[in-house]
């Protein structure tokens, strides 16, 4: 199982960025068990490393993901069936809550390079991830109702914030393939860019993330993540917890100096 893991998701760490690649694409990176474990032991380290400060999440071949392998799968649902017991669908608990949390909570900016189809729990990755860069050529689908399920990985919580509540209900109830740029008019990407350029242009997302004050980007993403549960007046006191936090690192230090001193600020994630 373990070289099964290491080859199905592929993990490599350069000057701060730690990019986490799915590599399964003759299956067009489908989720079988071992590709999930590995994606979410590699966000873990990401998340856990301090040479870490961005994250990309990307893939090989013309698929990002298309969810769950479903050979996989349906042999799974014989077996329950069989024994009688059991559920066949564990892996939610198990693993995609996990991989989704691994992103939402990491306290770094995970980009996500969605070169191609994007479906089901990997629709659910992409819109985990806080930046998400997407090859002109990439579709879209919620695909889950496709096969008589109901929303997991976080999209019954991430999608209707994104573009709302009646938008998000017909592309769940309906889970058509829609385009990079439907998608970019709806909200859903922050750019959609040539495929041949989207490896570099998903790199240098990631590096400027990277370059940046990540420790008022960790803050920012407990705060919107807070403020979606939350009341205005209990939101604003969490503000200040994070205000406080901020305030005393050494980036807000360097970036008012800096700024006094009309100089680009180099940021140390401390």
């Amino acid at each position: 199982m373990a070289d099964e893991q290491a080859n199905t998701v592929l993990y490599d760490v350069s000057e701060g960025i730690a990019t986490i690649t799915l590599n399964r694409p003759d299956a067009m990176n489908a989720l079988n068990t071992a590709a999930k474990i590995a994606l979410r032991d590699a966000l873990l380290e990401a998340s856990a490393d301090p040479a870490v400060r961005a994250v990309l999440l990307t893939a090989t071949g013309r698929a990002f993901c298309v969810g769950q392998d479903l050979k996989e799968h349906v042999a799974t649902l014989r077996a329950t069936r069989e024994a009688g017991d059991g559920n066949a669908l564990s892996t939610v608990r198990e693993h995609y809550n996990p991989i989704v949390r691994a992103i939402t909570e990491m306290p770094k900016p995970v980009v996500a390079g969605v070169n191609g189809v994007a479906a089901g729990a990997g629709f659910g990755f992409a819109l985990a991830a806080d930046y998400r860069v997407v090859a002109d050529t990439a579709t879209f689908s919620t695909a889950f109702a496709g096969v008589a399920l109901t929303a997991d990985s976080g999209v019954s919580w991430t999608l209707p914030r994104l573009i709302g509540q009646t938008r998000a209900f017909e592309l769940l109830i309906d889970p058509r393939p829609f385009s990079a740029q439907e998608a970019e008019s709806l909200g859903l990407v922050n750019d959609v860019v040539p495929a041949a350029e989207l490896a570099e242009t998903a790199a240098e997302a990631a590096r400027v993330l990277a370059a940046g004050p990540t420790v008022a980007y960790a803050a920012l993403k407990e705060s919107m993540a807070y403020a979606a549960g939350h009341t205005l007046a209990e939101t604003l006191e969490k503000e200040d917890e994070l205000q406080t936090r901020a305030g005393a690192s050494q980036d807000h230090t360097i970036a008012v100096e800096a700024f006094l001193a009309k100089e680009e600020p180099v940021y140390l994630g401390k």
